[in-house]
């Protein structure tokens, strides 16, 4: 059985919340807290709060210990992205769309046989 939780249209890129979700995927979930606290990554007090209430959501919905809970998955997707109407300049006079991204961030956890 697994108990997973969701945060979506989160206004932080991809690629920033892939390294953090890399850092502690396999790992059991009172490692995996100690990690995301010690890490000055912006990404990694989201993916705590998500971590905690997967944990909750397999100690209460599903009756599960969460002793013996590890993650199994973590994983991001890129959401909707947002083009601001300002520009930011460029090379030789150009200028660019400013790219504001969002993820959308999931943490599994599992109970250990």
């Amino acid at each position: 059985m697994e108990a997973k939780a969701h945060l979506n249209y989160v206004r932080i890129a991809p690629r920033k919340v892939k390294i953090v979700c890399d850092l502690i995927r396999g790992k059991d979930t009172k490692t995996a807290a100690a990690l995301l606290l010690a890490t000055p990554k912006a990404a990694s007090e989201l993916v705590l709060k998500l971590l905690k209430s997967a944990v909750a959501n397999a100690e209460n919905n599903h009756l599960m210990d969460p002793e013996k809970l590890y993650i199994s998955e973590t994983f991001v997707n890129p959401g909707p992205t947002k083009y601001q109407k300002r520009t930011m300049p460029r090379a030789q006079g150009r200028g660019a769309r400013i790219i504001k991204r969002t993820s959308h961030i999931t943490v599994v956890v599992t109970e250990k046989e």
